[in-house]
């Protein structure tokens, strides 16, 4: 279902000077308004604000945040700016919306509370500690571990030992998290206390335990549950949980039988609020489905039998009723069905066997081969004698270094071109086997074929090296993408594109995509699976982290905004946009994103584009040699703990894991210098160019940094100190549960701010071939719930709370202690 943006969102204010005569009274205050905004003497009140005065989205965000400043003006949001596009439209639609009964002039907002700065340096030095302990214990077991797997005789030996070594290593980091959480916490309750504090150390130990613990690898297993449950959570029979974000509070989540959670589902059990940290129960009952990209947070709960659509959000203790399917962000009722897929026979027998031989593949096959194999690679490995002789120190010596660069450069170029290889060939291969819109049972051949399929596919190097170029095509096609006759542009698709199978993708000619594509085109039940196409029209835009559905309803010519909610009923929708979840339709383009066409077409375009790869191309070449450098100054580190260990015998397996710090240390300073060399150690300024504009290329030299390090720092006072190393403004105490800054000098933070997990602050916004860029300031004490985008432009207001999932718009400007919640952002009702 497609929202109905005609119905009024906001609400009314106080009876006042314009309520004896609405529409009259509102229609010229309006007008006055929007004729500063865009700066001219008069505004007609049936002229389009987008087709006639060619405003766009920035501009009415300007226009909400002054109507919201006015005194005699009721609230307006931007879903009411686009279902009301003219200013008597939209005074006619607020007119009808129900006067308040008078109200006492509210308080100004509470200063947000300031942290202790005692507390934060006091943590962060407890939480290195952990950190550091936790390293040196994994460096003296690799120590041991190594030791006694060279001295093996023979192959057959070998891999004995290795299985043995390896399957204690594997049960050992299975089990400790389960003993940390029973020893430090007992049994999750609801409570809260402040971020900093004892017991915020205890609750990171057992949350990055949690985290790290390699069962995460198995979501989609029945291991994955008994995981969930021996870490206290209560979970029916033939559940079956997709998603890799695993709850911190499992006590506090409770999952009824035969219920389906998808990927990218995020139910952590805890909320982060104004720097303390609040645990709460999520509760779904029986037969529940999950879509996929939602949140549920803290005193969320689904009914048996219940839904919840894709790219949807419950907060704020929503309920889902028995039977009832909901969407949205906030989610609402819908009559859609989001389990499409027949039931099979999936017995308790077919989930144990599953279970079971993903033990024995583990401990037989995979951890021997990880061990014995790379043991066995560098001993046969010719022109290594001095890095594996750990009998006499060779850490002086010009031929260590020799060797270890030899090593490294062998390593990393066998792994792009064996790995280009296997993810071309072998899905291809494993693709055979399974049939399009049959129905298979889980837990069986076919299903892990799919699930074979999507991990090989799905690898992100090599849509990092390719993405945001021409030659990311190739490679999408080369994996069994569908791509038609496309259309050239030099960025067809960003660096994060996903699917559940790359042979059933359809995208059509001319189409764009931003970043964060998940092609949905698996379609799951508790007991079934099956794989469908998935068809993007052409001539269409795809902004930032979409999920695309089977069976999405959208065709030729369509704006997919960020965080759109891709509909699955009513009509096709053409030359339109869909903003917002539930969607509703805005214009597909507006004047300022048309002003570069011209660049997009004939002899011009040719020019531009061959100018584009050629850039393109140099840095593809210069980020493979940075990560090929940063493996061999890691290459240089492991091994020269290891010659040191030589030497120092068992309390050289210390410097092991002294060499893990180290590198870490060293990983995080090389990428940020690299981003300050690339930035010239000066910071972006805000943009509005075309694509091809070479200020865009190296912009999009910063998309390719690396940066999956920094989530090692989540948490800590560390990851605010990174922040600055960036370029990022930001204060202090700040509480970053796990954020995502893409343009950091254009980014704004003050103190005592809370970032929740998974959120984002993105500075920019790609539409066609249009690219912008803006500052974004967040005020002091401000909270962004997890999953929440906070778009460039916006500025957020001391103390003000941003709900989970919500995007908060361009140019959007939020007051100081107010809370925006919902997908676009608008502030929240009154109770």
């Amino acid at each position: 279902m497609v929202g109905n943006p005609t119905e009024v969102t906001t609400v009314a204010p106080a009876l006042s000077v314009t309520a004896r005569d609405p529409v009259n009274g509102i229609e010229p205050v309006l007008a006055e308004v929007l004729a500063g905004v865009v700066r001219t003497e008069q505004v007609p009140v049936d002229s389009h604000f987008f087709d006639d005065l060619g405003a766009n989205s920035l501009v009415m965000a300007h226009f909400c945040a002054r109507v919201r400043k006015h005194p005699d003006l009721p609230a307006v949001s931007m879903r009411d700016v686009y279902g009301h596009p003219t200013i008597r439209t939209l005074a006619a639609a607020l007119a009808e919306v129900p006067a308040e009964a008078p109200a006492p002039p509210q308080e100004p907002a509470a200063p947000p509370a300031v942290g202790s700065s005692a507390r934060y340096v006091l943590c962060g030095a407890l939480q290195f500690l952990v950190f550091a302990v936790y390293c040196l214990l994994s460096g003296l077991v690799t120590a041991q571990g190594y030791a006694w797997v060279s001295a093996g005789d023979g192959v057959l030996d070998v891999y004995l030992r290795s299985a043995l070594f390896g399957g204690g290593v594997f049960v050992g980091l299975c089990t400790l998290p389960v003993v940390a959480k029973w020893v430090l916490v007992g049994r999750w309750k609801e409570t809260e206390f402040p971020v900093w504090s004892l017991a915020y150390l205890r609750f990171w130990t057992v949350k990055v335990l949690v985290h790290a613990n390699p069962m995460v690898l198995f979501a989609g297993n029945p291991l994955y549950v008994l995981y969930l449950r021996a870490l206290g959570a209560r979970i029916g029979g033939n559940v079956t949980i997709l998603s890799h974000a695993v709850p911190v509070c499992t006590d506090l989540f409770t999952v009824g039988a035969n219920t389906v959670i998808r990927k990218d589902s995020h139910f952590l059990c805890y909320q982060a609020h104004a720097g303390r940290i609040r645990t709460g129960r999520v509760t779904l009952g029986k037969d529940v489905f999950v879509g996929e990209n939602t949140v549920l947070d803290i005193g969320a709960s689904l009914g048996d039998g219940s839904q919840l659509g894709h790219a949807s959000a419950l907060y704020g203790g929503a309920a889902v009723p028995t039977g009832q399917h909901w969407h949205g962000s906030p989610a609402e009722r819908t009559d859609v069905d989001y389990v499409r897929v027949a039931p099979a026979e999936c017995g308790t027998a077919r989930r144990v066997g599953y279970g079971l031989a993903t033990v024995l593949q583990t401990l037989l096959v995979t951890m021997p081969l990880l061990v014995g194999g790379t043991y066995m690679l560098l001993t046969v490995a010719p022109s290594l004698d001095v890095l594996l002789n750990t009998q006499a120190r060779h850490i002086t010596s010009g031929r260590f270094y020799a060797e270890a660069f030899a090593l490294s450069v062998a390593l990393f170029v066998g792994f792009v071109v064996v790995g280009l290889a296997v993810v071309t060939v072998v899905p291809r291969l494993l693709n055979r086997f399974l049939e399009p819109d049959r129905v298979y049972p889980l837990y069986g051949f076919h299903y892990s074929v799919q699930r074979s399929v999507a991990r090989l596919t799905n690898v992100k190097f090599f849509k990092w090296l390719c993405g945001d170029s021409s030659y990311i095509v190739h490679y999408l096609r080369a994996i069994g993408y569908d791509l038609s006759h496309v259309e050239q542009t030099g960025s067809n698709f960003g660096t994060a594109v996903a699917h559940e199978t790359p042979f059933l993708a359809t995208v059509g000619r001319g189409t764009m995509v931003a970043d964060g594509l998940s092609i949905m085109n698996a379609e799951f039940s508790g007991t079934s699976f099956r794989v469908s196409r998935a068809t993007i029209g052409p001539n269409s835009f795809l902004g930032n982290h979409i999920a695309y559905p089977v069976g999405g309803r959208t065709g030729e010519n369509v704006l997919l905004a960020t965080k759109v909610m891709v509909p699955l009923d009513g009509e096709v929708r053409e030359g339109v946009g869909l903003l917002g979840s539930p969607p509703f339709e805005i214009p597909r383009t507006v004047e300022r994103d048309t002003r570069f066409d011209h660049l997009r077409e004939g002899d011009e375009l040719h020019r531009r584009l061959a100018a584009k790869n050629r850039h393109n191309l140099r840095t593809m070449g210069l980020f493979l040699f940075i990560r090929w450098f940063d493996m061999f100054v890691l290459t240089v580190l492991g091994f020269a703990a290891l010659d040191l260990y030589g030497e120092y015998g068992a309390v050289g397996g210390l410097l092991i894991g002294a060499s893990l710090i180290v590198g870490l240390v060293f990983t995080t300073g090389y990428y940020v210098l690299v981003e300050r060399v690339i930035l010239r150690f000066r910071p972006l300024e805000p943009r509005l160019h075309s694509i091809y504009d070479p200020l865009f290329w190296r912009q999009e030299r910063l998309w390719k940094l690396p940066d999956k390090h920094l989530a090692v720092f989540n948490g800590t006072p560390f990851k605010n100190v990174v922040w600055r190393l960036l370029g990022v403004r930001i204060g202090r105490r700040v509480f970053d549960d796990g954020a995502y800054i893409t343009e950091r000098t254009l980014t704004a933070i003050g103190d005592d701010c809370t970032l929740g997990a998974h959120s984002k602050v993105q500075s920019h916004s790609q539409e066609d071939g249009t690219f912008k860029s803006d500052h974004i300031e967040i005020g002091d004490g401000v909270t962004l719930g997890v999953g929440a985008l906070v778009h460039y432009g916006a500025s957020v207001g001391d103390a003000a709370v941003i709900a989970a999932d919500s995007f908060l718009m361009k140019g959007e400007e939020v007051p100081p202690g107010a809370r925006w919640g919902g997908n676009p952002a608008a502030e929240q009702r009154r109770a």
